[in-house]
């Protein structure tokens, strides 16, 4: 076994830091972007589905490119590339687009090898590490976006992109001297397990289950402030609702990992059908429910609850239902190149119910029909110890 990096936790921390922060706390300031770039801010909403497209073409490659550089060495030239793009993004409208475009894809590299990174350097810690990079995503992201209109009103958005810049870049300087402890994976059997993969009924329920989940999380955090704003709510209570909805996230992230990683398949897959059912009962309270901001709260932690579960799930799932790091990679970048591709149509696709039919109910049934078929996949994904 490799001589394990003093600097391998600091890194996973910061990976987990990076995962989502530098585009999720850009819809927040979307305006004031598009004010100083002389454009409609339609014309910008495309940045936030620029990550989710990328992530869909370029997981897939992943598990290659670590086969032929090793985890560790991809994994800082990843966060290079990451420091670029974040970096050019203030210079012009179209680096901003090709700046979100290498932003989209190093975090799709990160997605996928980052519980293969897990596995092969805390084989026995698997849940523990988990919990720590799933939780420090949920909170970056949510400091982001909190902090970035007070930075961009006292400043400028550019010194808010910079700020995000730097951090990447600390990310990239702790995760140097980790490339002297590089795990590689072998061409041949790598060749064998995507072939098979293909032909794997628990590995295609899987995939379905990534496309779903993300569906569910993407379409309610995207249509859940403009179905409250529907319903009487303004503006302000409809952001302070959508911000408990990504705080009650954080616990949810902390705990599942490390309860699920200690279950039998029997026991994960009860607990997350009784979470997941949660959704059913949110999406049914919302049908009714008077527009009461407590209730309505109280309506967004049910959903959130249900939600936050499911990530870490995923990810935890594919260091336990695979035999080896590289087997993990394999299936993190088969389940997350068809999963993203399906979330990233999807909440776009759902957002046509309003204009369409002149009710949420349309979209509010479409979510439960996912919900179910996204139980079904973790009825078929838990009938097996290992996949791959």
């Amino acid at each position: 076994m490799k001589k394990q990096s003093p600097f391998i936790i600091a890194g996973i921390v910061m990976l987990g830091v990076v995962m989502r922060a530098p585009f999720t706390a850009l819809p927040s300031i979307l305006t004031d972007i598009a004010t100083s770039l002389g454009v409609e801010v339609s014309s910008l909403g495309i940045l936030t589905s620029i990550p989710l497209i990328m992530f869909a073409l370029c997981s897939s490659l992943a598990p290659k490119l670590a086969a032929k550089f090793g985890m560790e060495k991809l994994m800082a030239l990843v966060l290079l590339v990451m420091v670029l793009g974040s970096g050019i993004r203030v210079f012009s409208l179209p680096l901003l687009f090709v700046g979100t475009v290498l932003v989209g894809a190093t975090i799709a590299f990160i997605n996928v090898l980052l519980p293969s990174l897990v596995a092969a350097n805390f084989p026995k810690k698997i849940g523990f590490y988990t919990t720590i990079y799933i939780t420090l995503m949920g909170v970056a992201a949510t400091v982001a976006a909190m902090i970035a209109v007070p930075i961009v009103t006292a400043t400028s958005w550019q010194v808010f992109i910079y700020l995000i810049t730097a951090i990447v870049f600390l990310a990239f300087l702790i995760w140097l001297p980790n490339v002297k402890n590089n795990h590689r994976f072998e061409t041949k059997k790598q060749q064998q397990q995507t072939g098979s993969l293909w032909k794997n009924k628990a590995a295609i329920a899987f995939l379905i289950f990534g496309g779903l989940q993300s569906v569910l999380y993407y379409t309610e955090i995207t249509w859940l402030p403009t179905i409250s704003q529907s319903v009487g709510f303004t503006k302000a209570e409809a952001g302070l609702m959508a911000g408990i909805f990504n705080l009650t996230a954080i616990p949810m992230s902390m705990i599942i990992p490390a309860i699920l990683s200690r279950q039998t398949k029997e026991m994960r897959r009860n607990i997350m059908l009784g979470t997941s059912s949660a959704t059913l009962l949110g999406l049914a309270l919302m049908t009714f429910l008077p527009s009461n901001f407590i209730l309505w709260s109280i309506l967004h932690v049910i959903l959130s609850f249900s939600n936050a579960a499911l990530f870490p799930y995923m990810m935890l799932g594919f260091t336990l239902k695979t035999s080896s790091s590289q087997a993990t990679a394999q299936l993190s970048g088969m389940v997350q190149t068809g999963g993203y591709l399906i979330a990233a149509f999807g909440p776009g696709l759902l957002g046509y119910s309003f204009p369409l039919f002149g009710s949420w109910m349309p979209l509010i049934l479409a979510l439960a029909v996912v919900t179910l078929a996204m139980m079904w996949t973790i009825v078929l994904i838990e009938k097996e110890d290992i996949i791959v």
